[in-house]
């Protein structure tokens, strides 16, 4: 098995310096607060291409050899390395395709071809896209570049983990991390366990596809898929066997985070950061929201947001969904009487309890006589505001039915 060390990293550094941002490092006042430790962000969404596979990309590419290069590239991608491969061809002048799932964010399909490269798009996640490259590599005799499973890509992600530990003075305690294939981590993983063997490092996947853990708690690489998740970026059901061989040694802990919790990661990035993450980008932060991991108190921990790269839809869609789990949203059907000031008595309620009415929609319940259906959307400050307002109108006499 091909190992990756830390002068792989350091070599990686180099090769890349001239072609890749040292991102920000940012404090989270609010996270700090919340959890009693010293939390940062690692902000690879401000990244060239918006996400860190960039760096692995452009490393890999660099290290080609001149009938590899001639030959064009072929890679599979959820979005964020088909950007980095198409960046890194074109600075080389190399003729780049690169398949993606067709599920894949409309911003990330668009951005891949604005850097130059052919889309080819391919069933629902990751593997599907892999499959199909592989497929298209055998007919064209392109060089095909794994987004993880390479050690020229792990060592160019693990350049995150070099500036980390420059970036705070080496006063890190712990790194969480997103997980897909297990790329990003493994390269940090290398880099900070090599400059500070105490470092933890705590993986991090959705629950939808929680392929890394299970390989984990099988000894084996093991292939899961339970549904479709918002973390494009790390919808991977099979991780990759030089992946989870550094992952199994050097990764101290792996959690799930559900998809409602990536969602409300997203939302407080967005409100407390100043930040748009995409789903993958935000489950380092949802393990902290959601108490998957519990830092103790003074703990310098770095969140790793690996990407940026959201579709605006997406994100007004996943945005929603945070404010109803926070009861900053509140919509219901009920009963109203079909007569002059029907709909006045309940918005009355609302308008009483502070809540402001955003849609409200009547209609007729059939051939029912004397009543209305009203669905009726609220926002509202948070769940026990929500409870107060849901108590109120029931005890009007109102029958609530949640949406």
């Amino acid at each position: 098995m091909t190992k990756v060390t830390l002068q792989d990293i350091q070599e990686a550094r180099e090769t890349i310096k001239d072609i890749v941002k040292k991102t920000d490092i940012l404090e989270s006042v609010k996270l700090s607060d919340m959890t009693g430790a010293n939390v940062f962000y690692k902000c690879e969404n401000l990244q060239k291409t918006g996400s860190f596979k960039v760096r692995g990309a452009c490393n890999k590419i660099a290290n080609l050899t001149e009938q590899e290069k001639a030959n064009g590239v072929i890679a599979s991608s959820a979005g964020n390395h088909a950007q980095g491969v198409a960046l890194g061809a074109r600075m080389s002048g190399i003729k780049a395709t690169i398949v993606m799932p067709a599920t894949a964010p409309l911003a990330k399909v668009t951005a891949t071809k604005g850097y130059g490269a052919e889309v080819v798009l391919n069933g629902l996640v990751y593997d599907d896209a892999y499959t199909k490259a592989v497929e298209l590599q055998k007919e064209s005799g392109a060089t095909f570049l794994h987004p993880f499973n390479d050690k020229y890509v792990m060592a160019g992600q693990g350049t995150i983990g070099l500036e980390i530990f420059e970036q705070l003075d080496n006063k890190v305690d712990t790194i969480i991390c997103p997980i897909g294939g297990g790329g990003i981590i493994s390269g940090i993983s290398v880099a900070a366990k090599a400059l500070n063997p105490n470092v933890k490092i705590i993986g991090v996947q959705t629950a939808n596809i929680p392929s890394m853990k299970e390989s984990i708690q099988n000894g084996k690489v093991t292939t899961a898929f339970k549904a479709a998740t918002i973390a494009d970026g790390i919808a991977v059901k099979t991780p990759g066997d030089m992946t989870f061989e550094i992952i199994k040694e050097l990764v101290d802990e792996v959690v799930v985070v559900e998809e409602s919790e990536i969602a409300q990661g997203m939302l407080f990035l967005v409100e407390n950061q100043k930040l748009v993450s995409e789903g993958s980008g935000a489950v380092s932060t949802a393990a902290l929201l959601s108490g998957k991991y519990v830092p103790t108190k003074d703990e310098n921990v770095v969140c790793v947001i690996s990407g940026g790269n959201v579709d605006v839809n997406t994100l007004y869609r996943v945005i929603g969904t945070a404010l109803c789990e926070e009861g900053r949203r509140f919509t219901f059907k009920t009963k109203i009487q079909d007569k002059p000031g029907g709909l006045a008595e309940l918005t009355k309620i609302v308008s009483g309890l502070n809540a402001n009415i955003l849609n409200a929609n009547l209609g007729r319940l059939g051939n029912t006589l004397g009543s209305l259906f009203l669905e009726i959307e609220l926002e509202t400050f948070n769940n026990e505001h929500k409870m107060e307002i849901k108590e109120a109108v029931e005890k009007a006499g109102f029958k609530i039915m949640e949406m």
